[in-house]
């Protein structure tokens, strides 16, 4: 039987494997995803000067959303971190999956996010 706990190892690994062959720099920083089961995460990492230049969640106090575990509230993490990049002046981003498969909410937050300004 496979637990939690082993997919997250496995997911883990997958990410090392990405994050050896990709990172962000000062002109196209890194559009880092987080997943739980609860919610949502993104950030904006330049990994040159190891500095988060932006970030949003499901946590975060203005979205006001209903449920946090689903593609609506995604979305919503999505547009937020672009509108925040895009105020710092950032247009360009590498996307980061974190390991995870590029489907359900975090197809959602990506998409949201090119919508919203980002080119990926």
């Amino acid at each position: 039987m496979i637990t939690k706990a082993d997919k997250n190892v496995t997911r883990k690994k997958r990410h090392a494997r990405v994050r050896a062959k990709l990172s962000g720099t000062t002109v196209r920083p890194r559009l880092n995803v987080y997943r739980s089961n609860q919610h949502i995460y993104a950030q904006i990492i330049d990994d040159v000067n190891s500095v988060t230049i932006a970030s949003a969640s499901t946590m975060d106090k203005e979205l006001s959303l209903e449920g946090t575990s689903n593609v609506d509230a995604a979305q919503k993490v999505g547009e937020l971190v672009a509108k925040r990049a895009v105020e710092k002046g950032v247009k360009e981003v590498v996307f980061d999956r974190g390991g995870y498969l590029y489907h359900g909410r975090v197809k959602a937050l990506a998409d949201a996010a090119r919508e919203a300004g980002l080119q990926f």
